[in-house]
């Protein structure tokens, strides 16, 4: 019998797009994620991009794009938000609104905590949290 312990870590999460060029201007010029990978599957009409803000990271966003979609995705009430550090809220919540970023919740302290925290929509108006190190 193994005594060796299984130890999990985050690989990726995956998103599905509307209009991937969209989501690159949000992503990766906005927010400043670098492009890890991008790959094409003609045979399955999709496009496959992975940012992380490091490329040396261990996890990353996989965004999908499905070629022959034209109607935005409904949300669900399972997922929630992505989450990002930041090391000025108030800053980096003025840089997106200049940016066009909609923003949800502006920074605020959080319900029952101390952390400054954020809300804004990404171009699918999936919701990212903005949150400042205590």
């Amino acid at each position: 019998m193994s005594t060796s312990v299984i130890q999990f870590s985050l690989d990726h999460v995956m998103l599905r797009v509307l209009d991937l060029e969209k989501s690159l201007a949000f992503y990766r010029d906005i927010l400043g994620m670098k492009v890890l990978r991008h790959t094409e599957y003609e045979s399955g009409r999709f496009t496959n991009v992975f940012l992380s803000f490091n490329e040396n990271a261990e996890s990353s966003l996989e965004l999908t794009y499905n070629w022959d979609r034209k109607d935005p995705y409904e949300k669900g009430q399972a997922f929630g938000h992505l989450a990002l550090m930041v090391n000025d809220i108030h800053k980096a919540v003025e840089k997106l609104a200049q940016s066009g970023v909609g923003i949800k919740t502006p920074p605020k302290r959080m319900n029952h905590g101390q952390r400054m925290i954020a809300f804004v929509f990404d171009p699918d108006d999936y919701l990212i949290e903005l949150i400042e190190p205590i």
